[in-house]
């Protein structure tokens, strides 16, 4: 295995970070329109934690023959998220959103520190499914006088974001240490904090 000190060092910041995040407080501010979307899933410590897994999940998903799933996993998340903001917009809300959230944060850690190569429909699904109650709980905490449109682009964007850097972790972590043992440890990492934000 192939690794200097700078990738070492840049790739420890980064899996350090992960279980600060988790135990980050969970909050938007009081912030409205396109900076609340932005700043609710970047600093709701369940909502960031799940969003790098699925960028993680996402290029492990992409090594070998799916390469697709790099792009087309995270683009059905934030889809499917923006449905579920639509919906709490209108009115319309499911029981177990919150439990829903912390499941997703449990599971995409544990698919991550299983490195499962499970099919990509099948993937895009999951992660479309658990996307609706993160956007649900985005929808049903946007501030009273905050545009629905821009507050949704606000956290369409963040979304995009963390997906991006959950991929680049692991592809640049591929590309330093040459192995896949980084991101498995991520996954680990998200989990824990996902199973602590949850008895919390």
């Amino acid at each position: 295995m192939k690794m200097n000190r700078q990738g070492m060092v840049s790739v420890s910041a980064m899996l350090l970070a992960l279980p600060g995040m988790a135990l980050a407080h969970t909050g938007a501010g009081s912030v409205n329109g396109f900076a609340a979307g932005f700043t609710h899933p970047v600093l709701g410590a369940d909502h960031a934690l799940a969003m790098l897994a699925v960028g993680i999940w996402a290029a492990q998903l992409s090594q070998g023959d799916n390469k697709k799933a790099l792009w087309l996993v995270p683009t059905v998340f934030v889809l499917a998220m923006a449905l579920g903001g639509v919906l709490a917009v209108s009115g319309v809300m499911v029981p177990g959103v919150e439990g829903g959230i912390a499941l997703s944060v449990v599971l995409f850690g544990l698919l991550v520190a299983g490195a499962k190569r499970l099919p990509v429909a099948l993937c895009a699904a999951t992660a479309g499914l658990f996307a609706i109650f993160h956007g649900m709980a985005h929808g049903a905490e946007m501030p009273m006088a905050a545009d629905a449109i821009s507050y949704g682009a606000g956290f369409m964007l963040a979304t995009a974001m963390l997906h991006a850097i959950g991929a680049g972790f692991v592809l640049a972590a591929y590309k330093l240490l040459e192995s896949p043992v980084t991101g498995r440890f991520a996954g680990m990492a998200i989990a824990a904090g996902g199973a602590w934000l949850a008895m919390a």
